[in-house]
């Protein structure tokens, strides 16, 4: 069941076109992530959401209710929209208790066995109730503004880069706990970000926003490996375009013959993520092996690039396990795994 409907949204500021005819469902229960380039618009269609900017035209709707149609919108406070920001936005003259505490309505029963049920589910100490903001960690502060958000029950929730400002691994962890958090909660969530990986590891559904507009939509397997352009295909993740003739399904290509998900015909781009790409130490002068050119060591994964054959193109760069890595000036031959990615010109 759909819960919000983004349909033929617009926003111009002066002379920028900030959203264009923007058209997106979000499921149930579901979680959705909107990426894109710095100046795509996805902070703006998080504040026409959130009830904070109006468009000019479209209408959004939540569960039914009319929430904006162009500039006549429904206040934010009356949406029933939870809120987590960059920073968590916690008021500094709270504790951890009236922080969380402030986001029930007023006279709200139980209110102390509300506020530790909360503590529990985003899994923190209850004994860090009577402590301030800048007593907690980074991670710790998120947490305690997702149980705030939580406590208004809302029927969608909306996190605006919430992880950008953690450590590495931290960010990784609490992505992983809010995501849980929210699944068992059952509260449909949007995540802005501009971090790719977050989007394709977070979220049931990402959508791609570029000069305003959205690109592309669906699940983060079918976007990873079959965009819509190979501008898209970058964004993404790394990859590997190469020039191709098509003929019953297979590709003719500086890699060789690679199957292809397309049954078109001719000329075209092919795309492979650089995973499906295997080395093979290989020093036989057979066709389509090259020669390595670089080795860029980086732990578990590292990359390999790779001059081939007679092919007048620039190195291709291949992720690979450091097991068996090849060194520099190895001869090697590419085999490919699965199919690539068919762009039609």
């Amino acid at each position: 069941m759909t819960l919000l409907t983004i349909d033929g949204t617009s926003k111009r500021y002066g002379q920028v076109q900030a959203l264009d005819n923007i058209c997106l469902d979000v499921t149930a229960g579901s979680r959705t992530a909107v990426v894109g380039p710095s100046g795509s618009g996805k902070t703006t269609l998080l504040r026409i959401i959130a009830g904070f900017e109006q468009p000019d035209s479209g209408r959004v709707t939540l569960n039914g209710e009319l929430l904006a149609d162009g500039p006549a919108a429904v206040p934010a406070h009356k949406r029933g929209i939870g809120i987590v920001a960059q920073e968590g936005a916690l008021f500094p003259h709270l504790d951890v208790a009236d922080n969380i505490g402030f986001g029930f309505a007023r006279g709200t029963d139980n209110r102390d066995k509300r506020i530790t049920d909360l503590l529990d589910m985003v899994e923190l100490d209850r004994t860090m109730l009577k402590r301030r903001p800048h007593q907690l960690s980074g991670g710790q502060q998120q947490r305690v503004a997702l149980a705030r958000a939580l406590g208004r029950e809302p029927r969608l929730m909306l996190l605006d880069e919430p992880f950008s400002a953690l450590d590495t691994g931290l960010r990784e962890n609490m992505r992983k706990v809010v995501a849980r958090v929210l699944q068992e909660a059952g509260i449909t969530t949007i995540l802005v970000t501009h971090d790719q990986a977050e989007a394709l590891s977070f979220a049931d559904q990402v959508a791609v926003l570029r000069d305003g507009r959205l690109v592309q939509a669906g699940s983060p397997q079918s976007l990873y490996l079959q965009p819509c352009d190979r501008e898209t295909a970058l964004f993404l993740g790394d990859a590997v375009l190469l020039p191709a003739i098509i003929r019953n399904g297979v590709a003719d290509c500086a890699l060789g013959k690679v199957a292809v998900d397309s049954d078109h015909q001719g000329k075209v781009e092919i795309m492979l993520r650089p995973e499906q790409i295997r080395v093979i130490t290989d020093a036989s002068d057979m066709p389509h092996r090259g020669r390595v050119v670089e080795v860029d060591f980086g732990g578990a994964t590292c990359t390999v690039a790779v001059s081939l054959d007679g092919v007048a193109l620039p190195p291709i760069l291949i992720k690979t396990s450091s097991v068996a890595l090849p060194a520099s000036g190895d001869r090697v031959r590419l085999d490919i795994s699965g199919k690539a990615h068919v762009f039609v010109r």
